[in-house]
Protein backbone atom coordinates (compact mmCIF):
# COMPACT_ATOMS: atom_id res chain seq x y z
CA UNK A 1 0.00 0.00 0.00
CA UNK A 2 3.12 2.79 0.92
CA UNK A 3 4.75 1.82 -2.18
CA UNK A 4 1.71 2.41 -3.98
CA UNK A 5 1.44 5.77 -2.65
CA UNK A 6 5.10 6.49 -3.49
CA UNK A 7 4.58 5.51 -7.25
CA UNK A 8 1.41 7.86 -7.09
CA UNK A 9 2.59 10.52 -5.86
CA UNK A 10 5.80 9.85 -7.96
CA UNK A 11 3.41 9.80 -11.05
CA UNK A 12 1.48 13.43 -9.55
CA UNK A 13 5.04 15.23 -9.89
CA UNK A 14 6.02 13.80 -13.29
CA UNK A 15 2.95 15.15 -14.69
CA UNK A 16 2.77 18.38 -12.67
CA UNK A 17 6.73 18.97 -14.21
CA UNK A 18 5.37 18.28 -17.39
CA UNK A 19 2.63 20.57 -17.12
CA UNK A 20 4.95 23.39 -16.16
CA UNK A 21 7.31 22.62 -19.12
CA UNK A 22 4.69 22.93 -21.64
CA UNK A 23 3.27 26.27 -20.04
CA UNK A 24 6.59 27.44 -20.60
CA UNK A 25 7.25 26.79 -23.94
CA UNK A 26 3.49 27.85 -24.77
CA UNK A 27 4.53 31.00 -23.35
CA UNK A 28 7.84 31.41 -24.57
CA UNK A 29 6.33 30.56 -27.98
CA UNK A 30 3.69 33.54 -27.35
CA UNK A 31 6.38 35.87 -26.48
CA UNK A 32 8.37 34.77 -29.71
CA UNK A 33 5.72 35.28 -31.72
CA UNK A 34 4.48 38.93 -30.03
CA UNK A 35 8.46 39.88 -30.49
CA UNK A 36 8.31 38.61 -34.50
CA UNK A 37 4.92 40.77 -34.98
CA UNK A 38 6.24 43.66 -33.59
CA UNK A 39 9.57 43.60 -35.91
CA UNK A 40 7.39 42.65 -38.87
CA UNK A 41 4.75 45.12 -38.39
CA UNK A 42 6.55 48.23 -40.00
CA UNK A 43 7.83 46.21 -42.77
CA UNK A 44 4.65 45.08 -43.89
CA UNK A 45 3.17 48.43 -43.46
CA UNK A 46 5.40 49.52 -45.35
CA UNK A 47 4.88 47.04 -48.08
CA UNK A 48 0.86 47.86 -47.98
CA UNK A 49 1.58 51.92 -48.45
CA UNK A 50 4.06 50.94 -51.40
CA UNK A 51 0.91 49.93 -52.92
CA UNK A 52 -1.68 52.53 -51.55
CA UNK A 53 -2.74 55.36 -53.69
CA UNK A 54 -2.11 58.68 -52.66
CA UNK A 55 -5.95 59.18 -52.55
CA UNK A 56 -6.85 56.22 -50.46
CA UNK A 57 -4.18 57.17 -48.21
CA UNK A 58 -5.55 60.43 -47.34
CA UNK A 59 -9.04 58.91 -47.28
CA UNK A 60 -7.86 56.81 -44.18
CA UNK A 61 -7.86 53.38 -45.84
CA UNK A 62 -5.51 51.14 -43.96
CA UNK A 63 -5.63 48.40 -46.41
CA UNK A 64 -6.34 49.34 -50.22
CA UNK A 65 -9.09 48.30 -52.14
CA UNK A 66 -7.39 48.29 -55.11
CA UNK A 67 -3.72 47.87 -55.44
CA UNK A 68 -1.69 51.04 -57.17
CA UNK A 69 1.27 49.64 -58.35
CA UNK A 70 2.26 52.91 -60.14
CA UNK A 71 4.21 53.88 -57.09
CA UNK A 72 7.03 51.80 -57.66
CA UNK A 73 8.30 53.36 -61.42
CA UNK A 74 7.42 56.71 -60.27
CA UNK A 75 8.94 56.62 -57.30
CA UNK A 76 13.11 55.50 -59.18
CA UNK A 77 11.30 58.50 -61.67
CA UNK A 78 10.35 61.03 -59.31
CA UNK A 79 14.24 61.18 -57.79
CA UNK A 80 17.34 59.54 -58.93
CA UNK A 81 16.82 56.56 -55.99
CA UNK A 82 19.40 54.01 -57.48
CA UNK A 83 22.34 57.02 -57.45
CA UNK A 84 20.88 57.10 -54.04
CA UNK A 85 21.36 54.10 -52.97
CA UNK A 86 24.74 53.65 -54.30
CA UNK A 87 25.91 56.77 -52.84
CA UNK A 88 24.45 55.24 -49.28
CA UNK A 89 26.32 52.05 -49.91
CA UNK A 90 29.54 53.60 -51.23
CA UNK A 91 29.65 55.92 -48.18
CA UNK A 92 28.68 52.83 -45.49
CA UNK A 93 31.24 50.55 -47.01
CA UNK A 94 34.21 53.22 -47.16
CA UNK A 95 33.64 54.93 -44.31
CA UNK A 96 33.65 51.59 -42.19
CA UNK A 97 37.00 50.31 -43.39
CA UNK A 98 38.50 53.94 -42.79
CA UNK A 99 36.73 53.81 -38.82
CA UNK A 100 38.18 50.12 -38.82
CA UNK A 101 41.59 51.35 -39.52
CA UNK A 102 41.57 54.09 -37.25
CA UNK A 103 40.08 52.39 -34.47
CA UNK A 104 41.83 49.16 -34.23
CA UNK A 105 45.24 50.53 -33.67
CA UNK A 106 44.02 52.90 -31.37
CA UNK A 107 42.17 49.99 -29.13
CA UNK A 108 45.06 48.30 -29.51
CA UNK A 109 47.55 50.79 -28.06
CA UNK A 110 45.39 51.91 -25.45
CA UNK A 111 44.47 48.25 -24.20
CA UNK A 112 47.68 46.81 -24.64
CA UNK A 113 50.51 48.86 -24.51
CA UNK A 114 48.59 51.25 -22.16
CA UNK A 115 48.99 54.56 -23.93
CA UNK A 116 46.56 57.55 -22.68
CA UNK A 117 46.30 56.02 -19.35
CA UNK A 118 42.52 56.48 -18.07
CA UNK A 119 42.13 60.04 -20.09
CA UNK A 120 42.29 58.70 -23.50
CA UNK A 121 39.28 56.49 -23.57
CA UNK A 122 37.38 58.89 -21.80
CA UNK A 123 37.94 61.18 -24.09
CA UNK A 124 37.49 59.45 -27.62
CA UNK A 125 34.06 57.98 -25.74
CA UNK A 126 33.04 61.69 -24.81
CA UNK A 127 33.08 62.91 -28.00
CA UNK A 128 30.63 60.63 -29.19
CA UNK A 129 28.54 62.24 -26.67
CA UNK A 130 28.07 65.41 -28.11
CA UNK A 131 25.34 66.00 -30.11
CA UNK A 132 26.09 65.94 -33.98
CA UNK A 133 25.09 69.08 -34.54
CA UNK A 134 27.86 70.27 -32.46
CA UNK A 135 30.46 69.46 -35.11
CA UNK A 136 28.54 71.02 -37.85
CA UNK A 137 30.06 74.17 -38.53
CA UNK A 138 33.81 72.97 -37.77
CA UNK A 139 33.30 70.42 -39.99
CA UNK A 140 31.65 72.37 -42.72
CA UNK A 141 35.35 74.98 -42.74
CA UNK A 142 37.38 71.53 -43.03
CA UNK A 143 35.60 70.44 -45.91
CA UNK A 144 35.23 73.35 -47.61
CA UNK A 145 38.94 73.90 -47.06
CA UNK A 146 39.76 70.41 -48.59
CA UNK A 147 37.73 71.11 -51.44
CA UNK A 148 35.17 68.20 -50.25
CA UNK A 149 31.61 70.13 -49.95
CA UNK A 150 29.23 68.75 -52.18
CA UNK A 151 31.37 65.18 -52.48
CA UNK A 152 30.91 61.56 -51.52
CA UNK A 153 34.48 61.43 -50.34
CA UNK A 154 33.94 64.34 -47.66
CA UNK A 155 30.77 62.30 -46.50
CA UNK A 156 33.41 59.23 -45.92
CA UNK A 157 35.97 61.24 -43.66
CA UNK A 158 32.96 62.42 -42.04
CA UNK A 159 31.82 59.41 -41.06
CA UNK A 160 35.01 57.43 -40.82
CA UNK A 161 35.97 59.46 -38.25
CA UNK A 162 33.05 60.20 -36.28
CA UNK A 163 32.08 56.50 -36.03
CA UNK A 164 35.73 55.70 -34.21
CA UNK A 165 34.38 55.80 -30.88
CA UNK A 166 31.80 53.21 -31.68
CA UNK A 167 34.10 51.04 -32.98
CA UNK A 168 37.09 51.63 -30.06
CA UNK A 169 34.25 50.89 -27.16
CA UNK A 170 33.00 47.60 -29.20
CA UNK A 171 37.02 46.31 -30.50
CA UNK A 172 37.77 47.39 -26.56
CA UNK A 173 35.74 44.92 -25.05
CA UNK A 174 37.45 42.18 -27.84
CA UNK A 175 40.48 42.91 -27.01
CA UNK A 176 40.10 42.42 -23.31
CA UNK A 177 38.81 39.30 -23.74
CA UNK A 178 41.65 37.99 -25.74
CA UNK A 179 44.67 36.04 -23.55
CA UNK A 180 47.50 38.34 -23.75
CA UNK A 181 49.90 35.32 -23.46
CA UNK A 182 49.15 34.68 -27.47
CA UNK A 183 51.22 38.03 -28.02
CA UNK A 184 53.61 37.74 -25.04
CA UNK A 185 54.74 34.36 -26.98
CA UNK A 186 54.63 36.17 -30.25
CA UNK A 187 57.35 38.65 -28.90
CA UNK A 188 59.19 36.12 -27.58
CA UNK A 189 59.40 34.57 -30.42
CA UNK A 190 61.05 37.85 -32.11
CA UNK A 191 58.12 39.48 -33.33
CA UNK A 192 57.55 43.32 -33.26
CA UNK A 193 54.05 44.92 -31.87
CA UNK A 194 52.66 46.12 -35.44
CA UNK A 195 53.26 42.75 -36.94
CA UNK A 196 51.74 41.12 -33.62
CA UNK A 197 49.01 43.53 -34.03
CA UNK A 198 48.41 42.78 -37.36
CA UNK A 199 49.58 38.69 -37.77
CA UNK A 200 48.28 37.54 -34.36
CA UNK A 201 45.70 39.78 -32.75
CA UNK A 202 43.60 40.74 -35.94
CA UNK A 203 42.84 36.92 -37.20
CA UNK A 204 42.10 35.86 -33.72
CA UNK A 205 39.69 38.98 -33.25
CA UNK A 206 38.24 39.00 -36.61
CA UNK A 207 34.67 37.79 -35.74
CA UNK A 208 34.19 41.19 -33.70
CA UNK A 209 36.19 43.04 -36.03
CA UNK A 210 33.51 42.11 -39.13
CA UNK A 211 31.07 42.87 -36.51
CA UNK A 212 32.13 46.31 -35.60
CA UNK A 213 32.62 47.14 -39.06
CA UNK A 214 29.09 46.27 -40.04
CA UNK A 215 27.65 47.74 -36.94
CA UNK A 216 29.81 51.20 -38.14
CA UNK A 217 28.52 50.87 -41.79
CA UNK A 218 24.92 50.55 -40.91
CA UNK A 219 25.08 54.13 -38.89
CA UNK A 220 26.58 55.64 -41.85
CA UNK A 221 24.18 54.29 -43.76
CA UNK A 222 21.21 55.62 -42.03
CA UNK A 223 22.53 59.05 -41.25
CA UNK A 224 21.04 62.28 -42.42
CA UNK A 225 22.21 65.22 -40.56
CA UNK A 226 25.93 65.29 -42.21
CA UNK A 227 24.85 64.11 -45.67
CA UNK A 228 21.97 66.99 -45.72
CA UNK A 229 24.10 69.63 -44.72
CA UNK A 230 27.38 68.51 -47.00
CA UNK A 231 25.98 67.59 -49.84
CA UNK A 232 23.78 69.33 -52.84
CA UNK A 233 23.71 67.59 -55.62
CA UNK A 234 22.27 64.04 -56.46
CA UNK A 235 26.00 62.62 -57.50
CA UNK A 236 26.97 62.87 -53.75
CA UNK A 237 23.61 62.69 -51.78
CA UNK A 238 22.63 59.45 -49.86
CA UNK A 239 19.54 57.63 -49.71
CA UNK A 240 18.08 59.44 -46.21
CA UNK A 241 18.68 63.11 -47.47
CA UNK A 242 17.06 61.11 -50.68
CA UNK A 243 14.14 60.30 -48.89
CA UNK A 244 13.25 63.87 -47.72
CA UNK A 245 12.76 64.66 -51.36
CA UNK A 246 9.40 62.85 -51.34
CA UNK A 247 8.15 65.87 -49.96
CA UNK A 248 7.06 68.87 -51.31
CA UNK A 249 5.91 71.98 -50.10
CA UNK A 250 2.65 70.65 -49.45
CA UNK A 251 2.07 67.19 -50.10
CA UNK A 252 4.02 63.77 -48.83
CA UNK A 253 4.06 61.03 -51.53
CA UNK A 254 3.79 58.59 -48.66
CA UNK A 255 3.52 55.58 -51.28
CA UNK A 256 6.29 56.58 -52.67
CA UNK A 257 8.78 57.11 -49.80
CA UNK A 258 7.10 53.82 -48.52
CA UNK A 259 8.87 52.10 -52.03
CA UNK A 260 12.24 53.86 -51.14
CA UNK A 261 11.81 52.91 -47.77
CA UNK A 262 12.08 49.36 -48.63
CA UNK A 263 14.20 49.75 -51.05
CA UNK A 264 16.89 51.17 -48.66
CA UNK A 265 15.68 48.68 -46.09
CA UNK A 266 16.43 45.85 -48.60
CA UNK A 267 20.77 45.75 -48.57
CA UNK A 268 20.81 46.00 -44.50
CA UNK A 269 18.55 42.95 -44.79
CA UNK A 270 20.53 40.82 -47.01
CA UNK A 271 23.65 42.19 -45.51
CA UNK A 272 22.36 40.91 -41.62
CA UNK A 273 21.67 37.76 -43.44
CA UNK A 274 24.20 36.69 -45.64
CA UNK A 275 26.83 37.70 -42.07
CA UNK A 276 24.44 36.77 -39.43
CA UNK A 277 26.56 34.20 -37.92
CA UNK A 278 29.77 36.98 -37.68
CA UNK A 279 27.79 39.22 -36.21
CA UNK A 280 26.09 37.16 -33.69
CA UNK A 281 29.09 35.74 -32.94
CA UNK A 282 30.95 38.71 -32.70
CA UNK A 283 28.90 40.66 -30.76
CA UNK A 284 28.59 38.19 -28.01
CA UNK A 285 32.50 37.67 -27.76
CA UNK A 286 32.27 41.42 -26.87
CA UNK A 287 30.41 40.76 -23.69
CA UNK A 288 31.98 41.01 -20.53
Amino acid sequence: MEQRSIILVERSLIMRTRQGQLGRRIGLLVAVLLLVVFLAAPIAYLGILSVTSQGQMLSGQLWPENPYWDNWPIAFRTVPLVQFLRNSIVAAVLSAIMTLALSFPLAYAVVRLRIGGRFLPSLVLASYAAPPIVAAIPLFFVLRALGLIDQLLGLVLVYGMANVPVAFYLLDNFLMRLPEEIEEAAWLDGAGTIRTMVTIVLPLMAPGVIATGIICGILAYNEFLFALLFTYSPASQTLPVGLSLYQGERLVQYGQMAVASLVGILPVYLLGGLLQRWLIGGLTGGIK
